[in-house]
């Protein structure tokens, strides 16, 4: 059965991304909500969608439409994946999940009860990449992981500089934009959640006053692993990075926190020095692979709504932090 779609958001990220992964695995979008008519039927043209619309109701009252990717901004996700599982409609929604843990689970239950699928779209544990440094660790390669250090300090292109640097009522700031990524990627690859952190924002002058464009920190997990986070969207020729120390070795992976199937990764132990084979696969096909097969009853998403919950935790754990100068404990609550 070929899957029917329906956008909530005529967004950067389904032009660029997702549009083409629905249709590469099987998928087929029917029609686009926006909040201007203009830009909705523009964007419908543009990308060969039969359909737009700036009424939720009418996209949700489709009867052909099987599921919704959710791509707006953050505190509009809870209304509308709640009022899209109601209508029976699976949800794939953009991180974080929602404004407040409370929210949330509240999506999440609601989806339980309505008997479908709501995701994540935290597409870096799709890597393959972070995949092969995940199944190096469970085949011991590096003995047990003690440290790792994620560094995702980018610069955030003038076309997608807008609600994210001043609108602190959306979950503007770089940690519910990237850093949540970097929870989710660790605890993918190492297997563990987290369970504190303690963090430093900074304000370096892309960001409206009292939002952050910048953030270091350190997490703790239940493992005993530490791992150090650095995001931005103020640096202009960083490269992106991620390592993980073990016991035994050590995984060196470098320009992988990215969309794009690249990068490299290096295992380093006591058989020397070699680089870990990757498939070449889009980030966004696989999870929406993983996402039809789910809704056909086969398996589960890349990224589940209990993922994006531990992801939205431990940001809003790090945001306290910042602001409090104190460790947080992470309480997902689930």
């Amino acid at each position: 059965m070929t899957a029917k779609w329906g956008l909530i958001g005529a967004s950067t990220i389904a032009r660029e991304w997702v549009i083409g992964a629905i249709r590469a695995t099987g998928g087929e979008i029917v029609s686009v909500m926006s909040a201007s008519a203009e830009r909705g039927a523009a964007y419908a043209k543009e990308n060969g969608i039969p359909r737009s619309t700036t009424d939720l109701s009418e996209l949700l009252t489709d009867a052909t439409i099987d599921a919704v990717y959710i791509s707006t901004t953050n505190e509009l996700h809870r209304d509308q994946a709640i009022a899209a599982a109601r209508a029976g409609k699976h949800v794939l929604c953009e991180k974080p999940l929602a404004m407040s843990l409370e929210d949330a689970h509240k999506m999440a239950q609601v989806a339980k009860d309505a008997g479908v699928v709501l995701a994540t779209n935290h597409h870096l544990r799709n890597a393959p990449t972070h995949k092969a440094m995940r199944d190096a660790i469970a085949a011991g390669k590096i003995g047990r992981p003690l440290a790792a250090r994620v560094f995702h300090a980018v610069y955030l292109p003038p076309h997608l500089q807008g609600w994210r640097l001043d609108r602190a009522d959306a979950g503007g700031g770089v940690i519910l934009d990237i850093t949540v990524h970097d929870t989710d990627t660790l605890r993918f690859v190492l297997g563990s959640d987290p369970v504190e952190v303690t963090a430093f924002s900074q304000e370096g002058g892309m960001g409206k006053s009292g939002i952050e464009d910048g953030v270091m920190g350190v997490m703790r997990f239940e493992n005993g692993a530490i791992a150090q986070f650095h995001d931005a969207f103020t640096a202009k020729f960083a490269e992106t990075g991620f390592e993980v120390l073990g016991t035994e070795g050590s995984l060196i992976a470098r320009n992988v926190m990215t969309q794009r199937p690249v990068g490299t990764v290096v295992l380093r132990n006591a058989d020397g020095e070699h680089a870990l084979q990757t498939l070449d696969r889009n980030l966004y096909e696989t999870a929406l692979e993983a996402f039809h097969q789910a809704v056909a009853g086969k398996g589960q998403p890349a990224a589940t709504a209990q993922d994006g919950i531990w992801s939205l935790a431990t940001g809003l754990a790090i945001v306290e932090s910042a602001r409090s100068g104190t460790a947080v404990a992470v309480k997902p609550g689930l």
